[in-house]
């Protein structure tokens, strides 16, 4: 079993993640998630600090006065009155385990720890409270919303703490969820998006005016099925077995997952949900480029 690897995002990987903002549809009256504009110029926002430019910034936030006086780039950086709440919903049930086979000791939960570290590194640059749900077999593990790099390391212990075990548990234990995760709130789920209780948990939240997200996260066997020989496929929630030649039931398979992706896509955008897919061989911010790269509105 994977024990999960570190938190460590690469100096590119920070880069790109600094020309995104988080921003809740209900707060905007956006018809689609944009960006957050926390940390940006304009009505509503207070001057907080310069700094230094690094590659990755835009350079709208260069303050080309002080450039004029000083020869030296530097960003201004401001803070919005009123800052969102983000919460992470993980799905760490026992399907969270599978890995794929050119990379065995990366399992779809290590994906999911690293992803969520990029959204804790967006909301730290906006200075947003951002907060920690983890469902697994045991039930809900909890880190409550706060800000800053303490608030960080507390959501870093519990996701690395975090092992992919059991099935989604009963709609009862889930109900600390409904108490933390406030109307107009940010809820972003990180799971592979396939089992049908969470998925109706994701749809009475968004009923009820929470802001839902989805970063499916599918492995790179998921998606191009390598199989070609006798294999024994094994559900890992239900231990579930059936055994079957690759080659023979390809086909079958890619077209099945289509349309279970397709169904479950119509089924999110009808219930007001955005989403896009993370897969396990592809780069961490590709998905929340999809999702928060747009340009922001002066």
């Amino acid at each position: 079993m994977s024990t999960g690897l570190p938190l460590l995002l690469p100096p590119d990987l920070r880069a790109r993640l600094r020309a995104l903002r988080l921003r809740p549809r209900l707060a905007s009256g956006m018809s689609g998630i944009g960006q957050h504009a926390s940390r940006s110029r304009g009505a509503g926002l207070e001057f907080a600090q310069y700094r230094a430019y690094e590659p990755g910034d835009e350079l709208r936030q260069v303050d080309w006065k002080l450039y004029a006086r000083s020869d030296r780039f530097f960003v201004r950086e401001s803070e919005r009155e009123s800052p969102i709440t983000v919460w992470l919903l993980l799905d760490a049930t026992a399907s969270a385990g599978q890995t794929d086979r050119v990379d065995p000791g990366r399992s779809r939960l290590d994906h999911m720890r690293l992803l969520a570290a990029c959204v804790v590194e967006l909301a730290l640059q906006q200075g947003d409270r951002f907060g920690l749900l983890a469902i697994d077999g045991e039930g809900l593990q909890l880190v409550p919303a706060g800000h800053g790099a303490r608030q960080r390391d507390r959501v870093y212990l519990q996701l690395q703490a975090l092992r992919a075990r059991g099935e989604w548990p009963a709609a009862e234990r889930l109900r600390p969820l409904w108490e933390r995760v406030r109307p107009g709130d940010l809820l972003l789920c990180i799971g592979d998006g396939f089992d049908e209780t969470g998925v109706v948990l994701l749809e009475q939240l968004a009923r009820a005016r929470r802001d839902v997200v989805l970063l499916q996260v599918l492995t790179a066997d998921e998606r191009d099925f390598p199989f070609d020989a006798g294999h024994r496929f094994r559900d890992p929630e239900t231990g579930e077995e059936v055994r079957g030649d690759g080659a023979a039931i390809r086909s079958d398979y890619l077209q099945r997952f289509a349309e279970a992706r397709t169904a479950l896509q119509s089924r999110l955008q009808a219930g007001g949900i955005a989403s896009a897919t993370s897969w396990l061989d592809q780069p961490l911010d590709q998905p929340l480029q999809a999702l928060f790269g747009r340009g922001i509105t002066a």
